[in-house]
Protein backbone atom coordinates (compact mmCIF):
# COMPACT_ATOMS: atom_id res chain seq x y z
CA UNK A 1 0.00 0.00 0.00
CA UNK A 2 1.52 3.42 -0.80
CA UNK A 3 2.00 6.79 1.53
CA UNK A 4 -0.85 8.19 -0.26
CA UNK A 5 -3.57 5.29 0.27
CA UNK A 6 -2.08 5.33 3.89
CA UNK A 7 -2.93 8.79 4.71
CA UNK A 8 -5.63 10.12 6.89
CA UNK A 9 -7.07 13.68 7.34
CA UNK A 10 -5.74 13.21 10.92
CA UNK A 11 -2.33 12.23 10.05
CA UNK A 12 0.69 14.47 11.61
CA UNK A 13 1.54 15.54 8.02
CA UNK A 14 -1.81 17.50 7.91
CA UNK A 15 -1.87 18.33 11.67
CA UNK A 16 1.75 20.35 11.65
CA UNK A 17 0.29 22.00 7.89
CA UNK A 18 -2.89 23.40 10.38
CA UNK A 19 -0.11 24.61 13.25
CA UNK A 20 2.44 25.75 10.24
CA UNK A 21 -0.78 28.48 8.20
CA UNK A 22 -1.60 29.14 12.55
CA UNK A 23 1.52 30.93 12.73
CA UNK A 24 1.43 32.34 9.34
CA UNK A 25 -1.88 33.30 9.70
CA UNK A 26 -0.92 35.36 13.17
CA UNK A 27 2.36 37.08 11.78
CA UNK A 28 0.69 37.43 8.54
CA UNK A 29 -2.33 39.89 10.34
CA UNK A 30 -0.30 41.16 13.00
CA UNK A 31 0.58 44.41 11.25
CA UNK A 32 -3.08 44.91 10.55
CA UNK A 33 -4.10 44.12 14.04
CA UNK A 34 -2.01 46.47 15.59
CA UNK A 35 -1.49 49.02 12.87
CA UNK A 36 -2.63 51.99 15.37
CA UNK A 37 -0.98 51.71 18.16
CA UNK A 38 1.89 50.46 16.70
CA UNK A 39 2.45 54.10 14.53
CA UNK A 40 1.02 56.10 16.91
CA UNK A 41 4.12 55.21 19.27
CA UNK A 42 6.41 55.83 16.05
CA UNK A 43 4.70 59.86 16.39
CA UNK A 44 2.72 59.63 12.77
CA UNK A 45 -0.62 61.62 13.05
CA UNK A 46 -4.23 59.97 12.38
CA UNK A 47 -4.16 60.63 8.55
CA UNK A 48 -0.38 58.94 8.56
CA UNK A 49 -1.84 56.14 10.05
CA UNK A 50 -4.08 55.57 7.45
CA UNK A 51 -1.25 56.37 4.48
CA UNK A 52 1.52 54.97 5.85
CA UNK A 53 -0.29 51.82 7.19
CA UNK A 54 -1.63 51.37 3.33
CA UNK A 55 2.03 51.25 2.47
CA UNK A 56 3.27 49.64 5.03
CA UNK A 57 0.77 46.31 4.04
CA UNK A 58 1.75 47.00 0.37
CA UNK A 59 5.49 46.38 1.10
CA UNK A 60 4.36 43.13 2.94
CA UNK A 61 1.95 42.31 0.10
CA UNK A 62 4.73 42.83 -2.43
CA UNK A 63 7.20 40.57 -0.42
CA UNK A 64 4.63 38.05 -0.48
CA UNK A 65 4.56 38.04 -4.55
CA UNK A 66 8.30 38.10 -5.12
CA UNK A 67 8.48 34.98 -2.13
CA UNK A 68 5.50 33.45 -3.98
CA UNK A 69 7.21 32.89 -7.02
CA UNK A 70 10.63 31.62 -5.46
CA UNK A 71 9.44 29.78 -3.07
CA UNK A 72 6.93 27.77 -5.37
CA UNK A 73 9.99 27.32 -7.54
CA UNK A 74 11.73 25.95 -5.10
CA UNK A 75 9.21 23.58 -3.88
CA UNK A 76 8.99 21.72 -7.59
CA UNK A 77 12.59 21.35 -7.65
CA UNK A 78 14.28 20.81 -3.68
CA UNK A 79 10.74 19.03 -2.59
CA UNK A 80 7.51 20.71 -0.57
CA UNK A 81 9.14 19.77 3.06
CA UNK A 82 12.30 22.38 2.70
CA UNK A 83 10.23 24.94 1.90
CA UNK A 84 8.10 24.34 4.89
CA UNK A 85 11.21 24.78 6.96
CA UNK A 86 12.94 27.82 5.21
CA UNK A 87 9.78 30.15 4.90
CA UNK A 88 8.75 29.41 8.78
CA UNK A 89 12.51 30.35 9.49
CA UNK A 90 12.66 33.75 7.30
CA UNK A 91 9.22 34.64 8.66
CA UNK A 92 10.18 34.14 12.10
CA UNK A 93 13.36 36.18 12.17
CA UNK A 94 11.74 38.71 10.69
CA UNK A 95 9.08 39.20 13.37
CA UNK A 96 11.40 39.15 15.98
CA UNK A 97 12.97 42.10 14.16
CA UNK A 98 9.91 43.70 13.85
CA UNK A 99 9.55 43.89 17.67
CA UNK A 100 12.64 46.39 17.69
CA UNK A 101 11.90 49.06 14.71
CA UNK A 102 12.18 52.56 15.33
CA UNK A 103 11.17 53.86 11.71
CA UNK A 104 8.35 53.72 9.48
CA UNK A 105 11.10 52.85 6.94
CA UNK A 106 12.53 50.14 8.81
CA UNK A 107 9.03 49.00 9.53
CA UNK A 108 8.24 48.80 5.72
CA UNK A 109 11.58 46.93 5.27
CA UNK A 110 11.07 44.34 7.39
CA UNK A 111 7.63 43.57 6.65
CA UNK A 112 8.34 43.16 3.03
CA UNK A 113 11.17 40.68 4.31
CA UNK A 114 8.32 39.00 6.46
CA UNK A 115 5.97 38.77 3.66
CA UNK A 116 8.93 36.88 1.69
CA UNK A 117 8.79 34.47 4.34
CA UNK A 118 5.25 34.07 4.74
CA UNK A 119 4.62 33.44 1.06
CA UNK A 120 5.85 29.63 1.47
CA UNK A 121 3.93 27.72 4.19
CA UNK A 122 0.31 28.10 2.54
CA UNK A 123 1.13 26.84 -0.71
CA UNK A 124 3.84 24.50 0.15
CA UNK A 125 1.68 22.81 3.04
CA UNK A 126 -1.58 22.40 0.91
CA UNK A 127 0.06 21.11 -2.02
CA UNK A 128 1.85 18.27 0.16
CA UNK A 129 -1.22 17.56 1.72
CA UNK A 130 -3.10 17.57 -1.27
CA UNK A 131 -0.43 15.18 -2.64
CA UNK A 132 -0.57 12.55 0.42
CA UNK A 133 -4.07 12.46 1.14
CA UNK A 134 -6.75 10.54 -1.97
CA UNK A 135 -8.46 12.27 -4.08
CA UNK A 136 -11.89 12.00 -2.15
CA UNK A 137 -10.46 13.16 1.14
CA UNK A 138 -7.97 16.28 0.31
CA UNK A 139 -11.11 18.75 -0.09
CA UNK A 140 -11.49 18.09 3.54
CA UNK A 141 -8.19 17.63 4.66
CA UNK A 142 -6.95 20.98 3.18
CA UNK A 143 -10.05 22.92 4.56
CA UNK A 144 -9.17 21.85 8.12
CA UNK A 145 -5.46 22.79 7.55
CA UNK A 146 -7.10 26.45 6.37
CA UNK A 147 -9.44 26.05 8.73
CA UNK A 148 -7.66 25.69 11.87
CA UNK A 149 -5.09 28.06 10.43
CA UNK A 150 -6.87 31.53 10.46
CA UNK A 151 -7.89 30.84 14.39
CA UNK A 152 -4.19 32.35 14.08
CA UNK A 153 -6.07 36.01 13.87
CA UNK A 154 -8.07 35.43 16.46
CA UNK A 155 -4.81 34.19 19.21
CA UNK A 156 -3.40 37.43 17.46
CA UNK A 157 -6.22 39.49 18.70
CA UNK A 158 -6.19 38.54 22.48
CA UNK A 159 -2.30 38.78 22.54
CA UNK A 160 -2.73 42.36 21.07
CA UNK A 161 -5.09 42.94 24.10
CA UNK A 162 -2.48 41.66 26.51
CA UNK A 163 0.73 42.43 25.55
CA UNK A 164 2.38 45.69 23.98
CA UNK A 165 2.65 45.66 20.22
CA UNK A 166 6.54 45.03 20.34
CA UNK A 167 5.94 41.76 22.51
CA UNK A 168 3.27 40.80 20.19
CA UNK A 169 5.77 40.19 17.20
CA UNK A 170 8.46 38.63 19.68
CA UNK A 171 5.22 36.10 20.43
CA UNK A 172 4.93 35.42 16.68
CA UNK A 173 8.88 34.30 15.58
CA UNK A 174 9.30 32.39 18.93
CA UNK A 175 5.78 30.21 17.78
CA UNK A 176 7.43 30.03 14.77
CA UNK A 177 10.89 28.77 16.14
CA UNK A 178 8.90 26.69 18.20
CA UNK A 179 7.00 24.95 14.62
CA UNK A 180 10.62 24.91 13.39
CA UNK A 181 11.27 21.74 15.52
CA UNK A 182 8.00 19.93 14.89
CA UNK A 183 8.82 19.55 11.29
CA UNK A 184 11.46 17.85 11.99
CA UNK A 185 9.37 14.20 11.54
CA UNK A 186 7.23 15.40 8.24
CA UNK A 187 7.72 13.16 5.09
CA UNK A 188 7.75 14.37 2.06
CA UNK A 189 5.23 13.72 -0.70
CA UNK A 190 5.97 10.26 -2.39
CA UNK A 191 4.42 12.05 -5.79
CA UNK A 192 7.24 14.69 -5.62
CA UNK A 193 9.92 11.50 -4.75
CA UNK A 194 8.40 10.01 -7.99
CA UNK A 195 8.81 13.19 -10.05
CA UNK A 196 12.13 14.08 -8.85
CA UNK A 197 13.80 11.10 -9.90
CA UNK A 198 12.80 11.20 -13.65
CA UNK A 199 14.31 14.22 -16.59
CA UNK A 200 11.02 16.23 -16.38
CA UNK A 201 11.52 19.88 -15.99
CA UNK A 202 10.93 20.94 -12.23
CA UNK A 203 9.55 24.39 -11.25
CA UNK A 204 10.09 26.15 -14.67
CA UNK A 205 8.06 29.42 -13.35
CA UNK A 206 8.12 30.25 -16.92
CA UNK A 207 6.21 26.94 -18.30
CA UNK A 208 2.66 28.86 -16.69
CA UNK A 209 2.92 31.23 -19.02
CA UNK A 210 4.34 29.19 -22.60
CA UNK A 211 1.06 27.66 -23.03
CA UNK A 212 -1.95 29.25 -23.42
CA UNK A 213 -4.46 26.54 -21.89
CA UNK A 214 -1.91 26.44 -18.53
CA UNK A 215 -1.29 30.25 -18.29
CA UNK A 216 -5.27 30.80 -18.95
CA UNK A 217 -6.39 28.42 -16.32
CA UNK A 218 -3.09 29.93 -13.72
CA UNK A 219 -4.67 33.25 -14.55
CA UNK A 220 -8.34 32.48 -13.44
CA UNK A 221 -6.70 30.49 -10.22
CA UNK A 222 -5.04 33.76 -9.23
CA UNK A 223 -8.08 35.60 -10.08
CA UNK A 224 -11.28 33.57 -8.32
CA UNK A 225 -9.08 34.51 -4.91
CA UNK A 226 -9.65 38.06 -5.15
CA UNK A 227 -12.52 38.85 -3.57
CA UNK A 228 -11.12 37.29 -0.31
CA UNK A 229 -7.64 39.91 0.11
CA UNK A 230 -10.50 42.88 -1.09
CA UNK A 231 -12.15 41.93 2.08
CA UNK A 232 -9.80 41.62 3.63
CA UNK A 233 -7.28 44.25 2.72
CA UNK A 234 -9.99 46.86 2.10
CA UNK A 235 -13.29 46.73 4.07
CA UNK A 236 -12.17 45.00 7.08
CA UNK A 237 -8.29 45.99 7.65
CA UNK A 238 -9.99 49.88 7.13
CA UNK A 239 -12.92 49.13 9.25
CA UNK A 240 -12.13 52.02 11.52
CA UNK A 241 -12.19 54.59 8.49
CA UNK A 242 -14.94 53.21 7.42
CA UNK A 243 -16.86 53.65 11.06
CA UNK A 244 -16.27 57.41 10.38
CA UNK A 245 -17.75 57.27 7.05
CA UNK A 246 -20.82 55.19 8.00
CA UNK A 247 -21.33 58.04 11.00
CA UNK A 248 -20.78 55.26 13.68
CA UNK A 249 -20.06 57.21 16.69
CA UNK A 250 -18.17 54.19 18.79
CA UNK A 251 -14.61 53.71 18.10
CA UNK A 252 -13.87 50.56 15.54
CA UNK A 253 -11.00 48.47 16.15
CA UNK A 254 -9.71 47.26 13.23
CA UNK A 255 -7.96 44.35 15.25
CA UNK A 256 -11.62 43.29 16.26
CA UNK A 257 -12.85 43.81 13.16
CA UNK A 258 -9.89 41.32 11.76
CA UNK A 259 -10.65 38.42 14.78
CA UNK A 260 -14.38 38.23 14.29
CA UNK A 261 -13.65 38.31 10.33
CA UNK A 262 -10.96 35.43 10.75
CA UNK A 263 -13.00 33.23 13.05
CA UNK A 264 -15.71 33.59 10.17
CA UNK A 265 -13.42 32.71 7.91
CA UNK A 266 -12.36 29.59 9.92
CA UNK A 267 -15.72 28.55 10.26
CA UNK A 268 -16.33 28.93 6.39
CA UNK A 269 -13.20 27.40 5.07
CA UNK A 270 -14.42 24.01 7.08
CA UNK A 271 -17.64 24.19 5.67
CA UNK A 272 -16.51 24.36 2.21
CA UNK A 273 -15.09 21.13 2.63
CA UNK A 274 -17.69 19.35 3.34
CA UNK A 275 -19.94 21.54 0.81
CA UNK A 276 -17.59 20.36 -2.02
CA UNK A 277 -17.24 17.08 -0.40
CA UNK A 278 -21.32 16.98 -0.48
CA UNK A 279 -22.03 18.39 -3.80
CA UNK A 280 -18.95 16.42 -5.59
CA UNK A 281 -17.64 19.31 -6.91
CA UNK A 282 -15.37 22.87 -6.31
CA UNK A 283 -16.85 25.08 -8.48
CA UNK A 284 -20.75 24.58 -7.15
CA UNK A 285 -19.02 25.28 -3.57
CA UNK A 286 -17.50 28.42 -4.61
CA UNK A 287 -20.99 29.53 -6.57
CA UNK A 288 -22.83 29.24 -2.97
CA UNK A 289 -19.90 31.36 -1.27
CA UNK A 290 -19.38 33.89 -3.97
CA UNK A 291 -23.31 34.59 -3.89
CA UNK A 292 -22.81 35.04 0.57
CA UNK A 293 -20.19 37.52 -0.57
CA UNK A 294 -22.21 39.48 -2.79
CA UNK A 295 -24.67 39.86 -0.14
CA UNK A 296 -22.55 40.20 2.61
CA UNK A 297 -20.92 43.38 1.11
CA UNK A 298 -24.44 44.75 0.18
CA UNK A 299 -25.05 44.98 3.77
CA UNK A 300 -21.98 46.28 4.28
CA UNK A 301 -22.74 49.24 2.58
CA UNK A 302 -26.73 49.40 2.97
CA UNK A 303 -26.78 48.73 6.90
CA UNK A 304 -24.52 50.94 8.97
CA UNK A 305 -25.26 54.16 8.38
CA UNK A 306 -25.30 56.27 11.61
CA UNK A 307 -25.15 52.22 12.83
CA UNK A 308 -23.13 50.48 15.93
CA UNK A 309 -20.02 48.95 16.19
CA UNK A 310 -21.95 45.70 17.70
CA UNK A 311 -23.15 45.22 13.64
CA UNK A 312 -19.90 46.42 11.81
CA UNK A 313 -18.10 43.28 13.99
CA UNK A 314 -21.19 41.27 13.14
CA UNK A 315 -20.95 42.52 9.38
CA UNK A 316 -16.79 41.64 9.80
CA UNK A 317 -17.31 37.73 11.13
CA UNK A 318 -20.45 37.58 8.11
CA UNK A 319 -17.92 38.67 5.50
CA UNK A 320 -15.45 36.37 7.15
CA UNK A 321 -17.30 33.54 6.90
CA UNK A 322 -18.77 34.64 3.58
CA UNK A 323 -15.05 34.73 2.17
CA UNK A 324 -14.03 31.34 3.43
CA UNK A 325 -13.22 29.80 0.70
CA UNK A 326 -9.47 30.20 0.60
CA UNK A 327 -8.76 26.52 1.28
CA UNK A 328 -10.91 25.41 -1.86
CA UNK A 329 -9.18 28.45 -3.92
CA UNK A 330 -5.85 27.07 -3.04
CA UNK A 331 -7.16 23.20 -3.52
CA UNK A 332 -8.23 24.17 -7.06
CA UNK A 333 -4.92 26.31 -8.08
CA UNK A 334 -2.43 22.84 -6.84
CA UNK A 335 -5.32 20.42 -8.83
CA UNK A 336 -4.80 22.55 -12.36
CA UNK A 337 -1.20 21.52 -12.75
CA UNK A 338 1.44 18.13 -12.62
CA UNK A 339 3.41 17.38 -10.32
CA UNK A 340 6.38 19.49 -11.47
CA UNK A 341 4.54 22.45 -11.59
CA UNK A 342 2.09 21.84 -8.55
CA UNK A 343 4.22 23.68 -5.54
CA UNK A 344 4.70 26.34 -8.00
CA UNK A 345 1.67 27.39 -9.11
CA UNK A 346 0.02 26.78 -5.63
CA UNK A 347 2.29 28.72 -4.07
CA UNK A 348 2.51 31.58 -6.26
CA UNK A 349 -1.61 31.43 -6.97
CA UNK A 350 -2.71 32.76 -3.45
CA UNK A 351 0.69 35.01 -2.99
CA UNK A 352 0.02 37.04 -5.89
CA UNK A 353 -3.98 37.28 -4.79
CA UNK A 354 -2.00 38.67 -2.03
CA UNK A 355 0.47 40.58 -3.66
CA UNK A 356 -2.27 42.83 -6.10
CA UNK A 357 -3.74 43.84 -2.61
CA UNK A 358 -1.50 46.92 -3.14
CA UNK A 359 -3.08 46.96 -7.01
CA UNK A 360 -6.52 46.88 -5.60
CA UNK A 361 -5.60 49.66 -2.83
CA UNK A 362 -4.26 52.38 -5.35
CA UNK A 363 -7.38 51.39 -7.55
CA UNK A 364 -9.67 51.89 -4.66
CA UNK A 365 -7.47 55.33 -3.88
CA UNK A 366 -7.80 56.50 -7.30
CA UNK A 367 -11.74 55.57 -8.19
CA UNK A 368 -12.66 57.32 -4.85
CA UNK A 369 -10.12 60.80 -5.39
CA UNK A 370 -12.54 61.30 -8.80
CA UNK A 371 -14.52 64.09 -8.38
CA UNK A 372 -17.47 63.81 -5.59
CA UNK A 373 -17.28 59.56 -5.73
CA UNK A 374 -15.88 59.39 -2.51
CA UNK A 375 -14.35 57.08 0.23
CA UNK A 376 -17.43 54.52 0.21
CA UNK A 377 -18.71 54.87 -2.75
CA UNK A 378 -15.09 54.20 -4.13
CA UNK A 379 -14.90 51.05 -2.40
CA UNK A 380 -18.68 50.07 -3.87
CA UNK A 381 -17.51 50.83 -7.09
CA UNK A 382 -13.77 48.42 -6.35
CA UNK A 383 -15.71 45.88 -4.83
CA UNK A 384 -18.00 45.21 -7.93
CA UNK A 385 -15.01 45.08 -10.47
CA UNK A 386 -13.28 42.24 -8.15
CA UNK A 387 -16.70 40.34 -8.19
CA UNK A 388 -17.16 40.47 -11.64
CA UNK A 389 -13.06 39.47 -12.15
CA UNK A 390 -13.88 36.98 -9.82
CA UNK A 391 -17.41 35.30 -11.02
CA UNK A 392 -15.90 35.11 -14.56
CA UNK A 393 -12.70 33.36 -13.85
CA UNK A 394 -15.08 30.43 -11.37
CA UNK A 395 -17.29 29.85 -14.08
CA UNK A 396 -14.87 29.40 -17.11
CA UNK A 397 -12.69 26.83 -14.77
CA UNK A 398 -12.63 23.37 -15.45
CA UNK A 399 -13.85 21.42 -12.87
CA UNK A 400 -10.71 19.59 -10.81
CA UNK A 401 -12.95 17.72 -7.82
CA UNK A 402 -12.24 13.97 -8.98
CA UNK A 403 -8.91 14.56 -10.58
CA UNK A 404 -6.07 12.38 -10.49
CA UNK A 405 -3.18 14.37 -9.36
CA UNK A 406 -0.47 12.12 -10.13
CA UNK A 407 1.25 13.16 -13.65
CA UNK A 408 3.41 15.53 -14.79
CA UNK A 409 3.33 18.56 -17.40
CA UNK A 410 4.99 18.21 -20.43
Amino acid sequence: MNQEKKASILSLTVIVAALGYFVDIYDLLIFGIIRIPSLKELGLTADEITTKGEWILSAQMAGLLIGGILWGIWGDKKGRVKVLFGSILIYSIANICNGFVQTVEQYTAIRFLAGIGLAGELGAGITLVAELLPKEKRGIGTSIVAGFGVLGAAVAFFIKEEFHWRTCYFIGGGLGILLLLLRISVLESGMYHRMSESNVKKGQFFMLFNSRERFSKYLKSIFIGLSTWFVIGVLITFSSEFGRQFGIQEDIDPGRSIMYAYIGLALGDITIGLVSQWLKSRKKALYIYYALTMLSILLYFTTQWNGSAGWMYTLCFFLGFSIGFWAIFVTVGAEQFGTNLRATAATTVPNFVRGLLPLILFLFKEIRGIGTIGYVNGAIITAVIVMIASTIAVITLPETFHKDLNYEEA
